[in-house]
């Protein structure tokens, strides 16, 4: 029998910025955010491998990105999140610029790679983010620090992170795979 992750609540208003309740209300109050993240791989997986192939290049309207930029990106973000939780965790209390997401999508050159290698890559990170968090104490998962002018605390970065990728999933499907 697999040993359980602990319980981690859903952070507070004042633990992350207004705009990511967006993110945060896809995932349940149960606490078990990282046995999400981990079941999330698979199911992630899982609805990757059901696109057909002739709709990895589609948008869905001018200017919005394919379906392996979405993919790429939520990696890119989750990478940010958590080097943003690494750093507050560790009691690193310099502010940190943010980025702008639109100005990844090129340089991720995601539509000339294979859909196997941005797997690979999003399990990667995931794992690397999974040792990250379970290696916080309670009180580290607290501990806020300030990114783009917004303050977060660690645990409200990684329901931010978890929250995202729900949010993208559900609009690949409503938009993309409808």
């Amino acid at each position: 029998m697999a040993k359980q992750d602990r319980i981690i609540p859903k952070p507070q208003p004042d633990e992350y910025p207004a705009y990511a309740d967006m993110y945060i209300k896809w995932l349940p109050d149960d606490g078990r955010i990282l046995e999400h993240l981990k079941e999330q791989i698979k199911k992630t997986r899982q609805f990757v491998d059901d696109i057909p192939a002739e709709k990895w290049d589609y948008v869905y309207a001018p200017g919005k990105w394919t379906i392996k930029e979405v993919l790429v990106h939520i990696t890119d973000d989750e990478r940010i999140y958590a080097y943003r939780a690494l750093r507050f965790g560790r009691g690193d209390t310099t502010p940190l610029p943010g980025f702008e997401q639109d100005g990844y999508v090129p340089y991720s050159k995601a539509n000339t790679r294979t859909v196997k290698s941005i797997m690979k890559e999003y399990e990667s990170v995931r794992r690397a983010t999974l040792t990250l968090f379970r290696s916080f104490t309670e009180e580290d998962l607290l501990r806020k620090g300030t990114a783009n002018n917004y303050v977060s605390s660690v645990r409200g970065l990684l329901y931010h992170l978890a929250g995202h990728e729900l949010h993208h999933v559900n609009i690949l499907k409503e938009k993309y795979l409808a």
